[in-house]
Formats: structure tokens, C-alpha cells, sequence
């Protein structure tokens, strides 16, 4: 006898409104599919079936659905399916990372960062648009070129997405570790990649306390001869000292709030590498990971608009640093039109109730975080919607 004979239905935790379930995007793509294919799609299982038995079909409708800017459409999905590795996806495309990132130009907020000490600032898409290309066109005279990789040594701040998205608008590689890496293991990955410049902040704050890591820039610089100058973003000192770091600049004499420069946007082969990231280095030095340009933008941004329904009337944070692959997912968001709430500081800091008084403050609708996170709250037996008003929330999302 089946043991699960005569058992009673679970009872879902929770069931999406009839209004939710009628507005949620990935409603909005299966009837797209459905007309678009001549389908009866009803079901999610039904579609996650149908995009393993049409992958083309499948993925040049989140092509579309996702609203991929570019300057010429693929001549096909998917070269060579079978061969893996090895097959080519989309094609004879041309388009720009950055581009799709920084397509939304209005006054609505772009970025709202917030520390461990209570400061906040923002951005709007507007404002972070003229920041990139005052930037982007910084590199280009210093001679960063497409192929080019620019690296990182930063905090989780606005200044470093709007570093990234400078370089990429110019087909430069980004590769970043947080200022919370020590220099042995910044070398161990940014070592490998021969970046021509460096952007670093010169300290964060963690726990109520200050850390200066220009030492640690020093250490990096002399180590990576490939780096040509070294960009501080001074997090503790207004003019933080040269030390003995040569070819040093400061990233507020480069980018003026009040300068506006139009963005040049490369337009570049689909496969064209975006980010390199880097494996844990549990098994050995940390190895690299290069992900190109389409590839990445329609996965994130079939997760972001099918799975995490994200609209740009949200307002979206993850607990996260710039080393982790959700910082760069994060990034994703403002293709969207969304707020990215960006938090540098502890999570738990000076106690558990920090991020949930930001979901309260910033009227947060989708907050992320890790698995740990999660478990440390179990063991305080935390319980945050007694302590905070999380009515703005409408989702949790958790990693593995």
C-alpha cells in the first residue's frame, strides 16, 4: 500500500490574488508565446516543458519579451545545440551591455544607497546615465579600449556600478572584489586577468568600525604590473593620501554631478565578455569565469521580469557585496526601471533588525539574501514583521 495513500492535500502556504496572478509578466509572456506560436500554454509547468522541447522559440521570445536594445537583431537562436561547450547563441547580433542597463533616462530613482552609519544617497536613472558617460569618456582618453579589463577593489556604492557600466559601454571587461578581501586573495583573482586600471575605495565601515585598505591597494598594485593608473573613491577621507601608490587619481575629479556627456555605446558581437567572476578558490587558486553580453542579459532578465515579476515601480535590495554574482544580478534590475537599494555595512549591525528597518525606511517590495542569513535569523528566533512594518514587501528571495 502506497504510504501516502488517504493523506490530505497539503494546503498552500499562500496563493497569488486572481489581480496579481492577471498583471504578473510571466502571465503577460505565455499569452504572448500563445499567440506569437498558436498555443494553449496554461500552466508554468506547460511553458517550462515547452521551452526544453523549443529552445529557439523559447529564448527569442524572452529576446523580445525582455525588450533587448540593440543595434541588429541575431541571424539565429542557437548555433551547434548540441555541442556543449560550444554551441553559439544569438548570432550575428550586435548590442551593448551597458546600453540595456541605463535605457530608462527619467527622474525616477535609480539607485539609493545606504550605509552601516545611517547616510543615504541617490541616484536617478537621469543622473546616473551622465555619470557613466562623464566616465565613460574619462577611460576612453586614458586609452581603455573594447577587450580592455577594468578591475575593482570596492564596496557595495553607487560609484561602483557606475564605474562597471562605464567600462562595459566601452566593451572593457569588469571583474570586481569586495574591500573586505584581504590583498593575497585580490591578487589570487585580479592577478589573472592583467587589468589596465583599478578602481579601489580607500576604507569601509564594518561592525561600527573603520578599515583603511590603501595598504592593500599598494600590496595589489605592486603585484599586478599590468595596472596602469589606480581610481580611489574616498569612503573614510575626503582627500585620502597617496601613500605609495603611483598613477593615483580620485574618482570626484573625474565625474562631475554636473557635467553631462552623452554615452557611447560599443556595439558589440552577442558573445562579447561582460563580467569575469571567479570561482571560491576552495579547490585551488580561484578560476575565471567570463560571461558574455546576451547570454547574461536575457537569463537575468528572464529571471528578473518571469520569476521575480520585478516592475519598475519596485524597489529592490540584496544583501550582497561586489564579489558576489547577486551583486551583478542586482545590476540587472535597472533594466527594469526598478530602485536598486544598495546597503554597504553588516547585515546585523548593531543588531538583527538592521535590513528590515531599511525594508520599512526604503519601502522595499523584493529583498535577497543568503541562506545563512536565513538560519542566523532562525537561531535569534528573529521575528521582523513583529518589529517593522514590511508591508511594502512583497517578496523574499533567497539563494541556495
Amino acid at each position: 500500500m502506497n504510504r501516502l495513500e488517504g493523506a490530505t492535500k497539503p494546503t498552500p502556504i499562500w496563493t497569488p490574488s486572481h489581480k496579481r496572478v492577471r498583471e504578473a509578466s510571466v502571465t503577460h509572456f505565455i499569452e504572448s508565446v500563445n499567440n506569437r506560436y498558436g498555443l494553449n500554454i496554461k500552466t508554468y509547468s506547460q511553458l517550462y516543458d515547452w521551452s526544453i522541447a523549443e529552445v529557439s522559440d523559447f529564448w527569442s521570445a524572452i529576446w523580445d519579451h525582455t525588450g533587448i536594445v540593440c543595434s541588429r537583431r541575431f541571424d539565429r537562436v542557437v548555433e551547434d545545440l548540441d555541442e556543449f561547450p560550444g554551441a553559439k547563441w544569438f548570432s550575428g547580433a550586435r548590442l551593448n551591455f551597458a546600453e540595456n542597463l541605463l535605457k530608462h533616462r527619467d527622474g525616477k530613482l535609480a539607485l539609493i544607497r545606504r550605509s552601516e552609519g545611517g547616510a543615504r544617497s541617490v541616484l536617478t536613472h537621469s543622473e546616473l546615465y551622465w555619470r557613466v558617460g562623464a566616465l565613460a569618456s574619462c577611460l576612453r582618453k586614458m586609452g581603455v579600449q573594447s577587450g580592455d579589463r577594468v578591475a575593482g577593489y570596492m564596496s557595495n556604492i553607487e560609484e561602483t556600478t557606475v564605474a562597471m557600466l562605464a567600462a562595459t559601454s566601452i566593451g572593457a571587461l569588469w571583474a570586481c572584489c569586495g574591500a573586505e578581501i584581504g590583498p593575497g586573495a585580490a591578487l589570487d583573482r585580479l592577478g589573472q586577468i592583467e587589468p589596465r586600471l583599478l578602481f579601489a575605495v580607500d576604507g569601509y565601515r564594518y561592525k561600527g568600525r573603520e578599515f583603511d585598505i590603501l595598504p592593500n591597494i599598494e600590496k595589489v598594485a605592486r603585484g599586478i604590473p599590468s595596472i596602469e593608473k589606480i581610481v580611489i573613491v574616498p569612503e573614510l577621507n575626503a582627500k585620502p593620501s597617496r601613500g605609495e601608490i603611483s598613477n593615483f587619481l580620485r574618482f570626484d575629479d573625474l565625474v562631475s554631478p554636473r557635467e553631462r556627456l552623452e554615452v557611447r555605446f560599443e556595439q558589440l558581437p552577442a558573445d562579447h565578455p561582460v563580467y569575469i567572476m571567479f570561482s571560491s578558490g576552495t579547490t585551488g587558486k580561484p578560476k575565471c569565469l567570463v560571461q558574455g553580453a546576451a547570454g547574461l542579459l536575457v537569463n537575468q532578465l528572464k529571471e528578473i521580469l518571469l520569476h521575480t515579476d520585478l516592475k519598475n515601480t519596485d524597489n529592490v535590495t540584496y544583501i550582497t557585496s561586489p564579489s558576489w554574482m547577486m551583486w551583478n544580478w542586482l545590476m540587472s534590475c535597472l533594466a527594469t526601471g526598478a530602485s536598486v537599494v544598495l546597503y554597504d555595512g553588516n547585515p546585523n549591525y548593531p543588531d538583527w533588525r538592521t535590513i528590515w528597518q531599511l525594508v520599512e525606511e526604503e519601502k522595499i517590495t523584493v529583498m535577497g539574501c543568503s541562506a545563512s542569513y536565513i538560519n542566523y535569523l532562525r537561531s535569534l528566533e528573529a521575528r521582523p514583521g513583529r518589529v517593522c512594518n514590511l508591508s511594502s514587501l512583497r517578496e523574499v528571495s533567497q539563494t541556495g
